[in-house]
């Protein structure tokens, strides 16, 4: 009980207007709060974040990231999830997190609406509608379907040219005194890197490549990363201004050494280059070139093909009688020595293959067999030809092995029938997707979303019939022109490709490469 002092003075205090409303609010405030305790938060959930959203996406881009407010019931959002056009994918939790896994990479070209509404957290009722989330709406696309090839007639001969199929857009990239010889390139699709001549030294029977970049105009709005991603991806390719397409730097002159083949790697960082010195011909063999650092020579025994693995951190090179996977890093140890092989053609995307050719010097009847190589030392034949294995890419999945083969066509003269074909890798069965005409300068690329391979088809003079021309083929004819040629490639219900009928490009052009 309150004493009489004590009461008066407690009424005192509410005689003060300032400590009535104080004591009020405390009351009302306290009521609010029990009432929340006692009946639990109404508040619905919601999508914190969506990290596809308003992103272009590569084919390096398998999952995007749903971050909820609350812990949420998942077959209620797993349900009720919708993405138009439809992308087949898995789902996997950690908490408020949800990934979801593209089983194979969204087709290029395309936009995309993700849309969610009625899921809800993981503690109300399924009846409960006051839990259920806020519809949620996000849009997110792929990166345009593009390619760039080499020109071959009018101002565009000996040039490169970039095509933009979503658009229908080409750009001339390289200037009119540049004579490009070979190109890749870079991971972002932003710029290209090649090799190049003169034109006027050209003419006069030179041959003085040097290697320059170009830009291309495209500047991709790729997801966010995440914090672990962040440490672990490498630097970006790009200064991240947009630039306009080809502006030209030259990275490596000739002025000391001839530049002979080169590859990029697959992180954009590094450029692997064949060189010999001009007045020393016993001085051959590859240098690395490195963002805003000279060249350096690599300590590697004499060598030929070679190609740098998706890891961008070893090589691997033809070396005696066999394949030598060489680190990039100075004065380390060789990684693996592979006797069998001759030739790495290519590598799967996430480093766990190689497409390997094995060459057999039977007498009067050489043989040559593909194989696919694991990351785990397991080896499986694929084929044998006696005639040639031109190319062969791994298809985004890892599951088939895209391939230009030949074979020698029975008869005095030496002619080879080239065939694109496909390899299921886990059946090891051969499909020939089409039969085209007998030559062997031919090159292909598979488009980063598997779904279309370009080619070319040559047309070769003698160099006294076309004096004029710029480029050459593989066997020393001028090419007089060459068409560019599109193979949709349409799946069947197990996976794998039908056989379809090619579409000639109104492009005249020669080796063709996707961009990214």
């Amino acid at each position: 009980m309150m004493n009489r002092s004590s009461k008066a003075q407690f009424l005192s205090y509410l005689s003060q207007p300032i400590d009535r409303v104080a004591i009020i609010v405390i009351v009302v405030l306290s009521a609010l709060i029990g009432l929340l305790l006692l009946g639990g938060g109404h508040t619905a959930p919601r999508i914190r974040d969506f990290s596809w959203q308003n992103r272009q996406i590569g084919a390096e881009d398998t999952a995007f990231l749903l971050t909820f407010s609350r812990p949420m019931n998942h077959s209620s959002v797993e349900n009720n999830l919708r993405i138009e056009p439809p992308l087949a994918g898995k789902f996997s939790w950690a908490g408020r997190r949800m990934a979801y896994t593209l089983e194979t990479p969204a087709p290029y070209g395309t936009e995309f609406q993700l849309q969610l509404q009625g899921a809800r957290d993981r503690f109300s009722e399924a009846n409960d509608t006051d839990a259920q989330i806020q519809p949620f709406a996000g849009t997110f696309q792929t990166r345009d379907r593009a390619f760039v090839y080499l020109g071959v007639e009018g101002e565009e001969a000996g040039r490169l040219v970039l095509y933009n199929l979503t658009h229908q857009q080409k750009k001339l990239l390289t200037p009119a005194n540049l004579v490009v010889m070979d190109f890749e390139p870079y991971p972002d699709g932003d710029r290209i890197l090649f090799s190049a001549s003169d034109r006027a030294t050209q003419d006069q029977g030179m041959l003085d490549q040097r290697l320059y970049t170009v830009t291309t105009g495209i500047q991709v709005k790729a997801p966010a990363l995440s914090p672990f991603e962040r440490q672990s991806a490498p630097a970006p390719t790009s200064s991240g201004s947009p630039q306009p397409p080809g502006v030209i730097e030259e990275i490596l002159d000739s002025k000391d050494y001839q530049n002979l083949k080169f590859d990029l790697s697959p992180n954009g960082q590094i450029i692997i280059v064949q060189r010999v010195n001009r007045t020393n011909p016993a001085d051959f063999g590859l240098w690395q070139l490195k963002a805003n650092q000279p060249p350096q020579p690599l300590q590697t025994e004499p060598g030929g093909d070679f190609l740098i693995a998706p890891d961008s951190q070893a090589l691997a090179m033809a070396q005696g009688q066999g394949m030598a996977i060489l680190p990039l890093e100075s004065g380390a140890d060789p990684l693996d020595f592979l006797p069998k092989f001759g030739m790495t053609l290519s590598f799967a995307r996430d480093g766990s293959a190689a497409a390997m050719v094995q060459f057999r010097a039977d007498p009067g009847n050489p043989l040559r067999s593909l194989f696919v190589v694991t990351n785990q030392g397991t080896e499986k034949e694929l084929l044998e030809t006696n005639g040639s294995i031109l190319n062969a890419q791994f298809d985004p999945t890892n599951r088939l092995l895209y391939g230009l083969i030949t074979e020698r066509i029975p008869g005095e003269e030496y002619l080879e029938q080239p065939y694109l074909s496909v390899i299921n890798l886990e059946t090891t069965k051969r499909t020939d997707l089409l039969k085209l005409p007998i030559q062997r300068d031919i090159q292909m690329s598979l488009a980063p979303d598997g779904l279309g391979i370009l080619f070319d088809q040559i047309v070769t003079r003698s160099p006294d019939e076309a004096p004029d021309s710029l480029l050459q083929s593989q066997d020393g004819g001028a090419i007089a022109t060459s068409r560019l040629w599109f193979l949709p490639l349409v799946m069947d219900k197990d996976g794998n490709p039908t056989k379809q009928e090619p579409q000639e490009l109104p492009l005249p052009g020669l080796r063709p490469r996707w961009l990214p």
